[in-house]
């Protein structure tokens, strides 16, 4: 039987704090979503400023990377380079942000992040699992 690695809670309160960190020293009102394997949600903030539908934009953006075991940037890329058939896709293709935690070699869950600029929401993402 294969093993492998789970996010706790413990782990889910660092990567949430230091994303939260990134994004505040930055002055970004962002969302940030930690989800598990199967892109359920283990946890949530929303940053003072950041719009409403932030939390449900970084929510998809984070089961997508869990269940596509990539980040949205690569969707996104696909997209852009001409697959535009990949946006009818159940997943969000058209936004980066959405960053997978690995351990091992497997994705034990992801990180979304929405409120700024694509490549700032992929930062928090990353500076989030870095955390690990």
């Amino acid at each position: 039987m294969q093993q492998k690695a789970v996010l706790t809670q413990s782990e889910v309160t660092r990567i949430l704090a230091a994303a939260r960190a990134e994004a505040e020293k930055n002055s970004w009102p962002v969302a940030i979503v930690v989800v598990d394997d199967g892109g359920h949600p283990l946890a949530l903030e929303r940053l003072d400023g950041c719009a409403p539908i932030g939390a449900y934009i970084a929510t998809e953006k984070a089961r997508s990377a869990a269940l596509g075991r990539r980040e949205t940037k690569g969707y996104e890329d696909m997209v852009n380079g001409g697959r535009t058939a990949f946006v009818t896709a159940p997943i969000v293709t058209a936004l980066e942000g959405g960053v997978p935690v690995l351990v091992d070699g497997q994705v034990i869950g992801a990180v979304g992040v929405s409120g700024v600029k694509a490549e700032q929401d992929a930062q928090v993402a990353k500076a989030g699992i870095a955390a690990l």
